[in-house]
């Protein structure tokens, strides 16, 4: 166990950020989101919550796959280059690390999606635990431990000092790397500090959600049930949700025109959207109530069923706090809940 001063951590940024890329917490337009650090940048590790998920470092809300050029009849087809350089993220919190964990499962099974794979191979994760958890907040229903994130490297920011736990091979790096402005300590505040973030965790109005009914292979009941006739008549479709989820993962593939050669990118796409998943014939889910019931049945049902009882949502809160219909992952499972444990 190690830990650093706060006014000493712009020497710890830059001292990373000397050999690798690095990305934490920074504020712009007055909100915060994980981007790449500068000298100049307003970091705020004290954020909870950034708007959306850090996931953007290893499934980019827009990448190019491959540039194909065209010079009289010659065509030629330019692959976009995979991630060579080791990078950081710094801040991390516990919820957002299995968020990364759920997308392991998904792109890293058989085809492995090469692109994603690279970005985990160079990327090194530092997560910060939560010092003061929010009402919004529910991770523990899914078995997550906000006090003790398990990453690379697990920090914890405590009396204006932060201190650092490496934990696997790329932590131990890291760790050697920034060693000079490290002091060693023991466990006695970190410990403390556990103690008292699970208190409050204990106290959230969401912390013991029952996931009762969810996650089973025999799920017709809950796919046929009325509940969702009456529960997705809110929903505006507007996508937010998936926006700001650190678990979605779906995207669409589409060709730009540069006019110096067409690009075929892939950027996320929203299960919610009315053209999601459109093929020549139609739609397969071609109402509102059977888009809106697939987000969650997926969420709670299939995936679990298929990753061996890992369910795809971490208990963020971000749909919780970002909806603007205040319709929300808690509400389903809440509706389920008031119908008497109804499948």
């Amino acid at each position: 166990m190690y830990k650093i001063a706060a006014e000493n951590l712009q020497a710890l940024f830059h001292k990373i950020a000397a050999d690798q890329d690095l990305y934490l917490p920074v504020k712009v337009s007055d909100q915060v989101n994980f981007k790449a650090w500068s000298e100049d940048a307003e970091v705020c590790l004290d954020t909870l919550k950034t708007v959306k998920s850090p996931k953007d470092a290893f499934f980019p809300q827009s990448e190019n796959l491959y540039t194909c050029k065209k010079e009289e009849k010659n065509i030629s087809i330019e692959p976009q280059a995979l991630q060579e350089k080791d990078f950081v993220v710094f801040g991390m919190k516990a919820c957002d690390v299995q968020g990364v964990k759920v997308l392991d499962n998904v792109f890293l099974s058989d085809p492995v999606d090469t692109f994603y794979a690279a970005r985990r191979e160079h990327g090194t994760i530092v997560a910060l635990a939560c010092h003061e958890p929010e009402e919004s907040c529910f991770c523990k229903v899914f078995g997550i431990d906000c006090a003790d994130p398990a990453a690379d490297v697990a920090t914890w920011m405590i009396e204006g000092e932060l201190y650092w736990k490496p934990l696997t091979e790329k932590g131990e790096a890291l760790t050697k790397a920034v060693a000079e402005l490290l002091t060693d300590t023991d466990e006695t505040k970190v410990e403390a500090e556990k103690t008292a973030i699970r208190a409050i965790v204990e106290k959230l109005p969401y912390s013991n959600l029952s996931l009762e009914g969810w996650g089973q292979e025999d799920y017709m009941d809950r796919f046929n049930s009325p509940v969702w006739e009456e529960l997705y008549k809110p929903c505006l479709a507007c996508g937010t949700c998936t926006f700001v989820c650190p678990t979605c993962q779906c995207y669409d593939i589409k060709d730009y025109n540069t006019g110096h050669g067409v690009q075929r990118y892939r950027c996320w796409d929203s299960c919610m959207y009315s053209d999601f998943t459109m093929m020549a014939h139609g739609n397969n889910r071609n109402s509102q109530m059977q888009r809106f019931r697939q987000r969650f049945m997926h969420k709670l049902v299939y995936y679990p069923v298929n990753n061996n009882g890992m369910f795809s949502c971490v208990g963020c809160g971000r749909c919780v706090e970002k909806c603007p219909s205040s319709l929300n992952i808690v509400k389903v499972i809440k509706a389920f809940e008031n119908q008497g444990g109804e499948k």
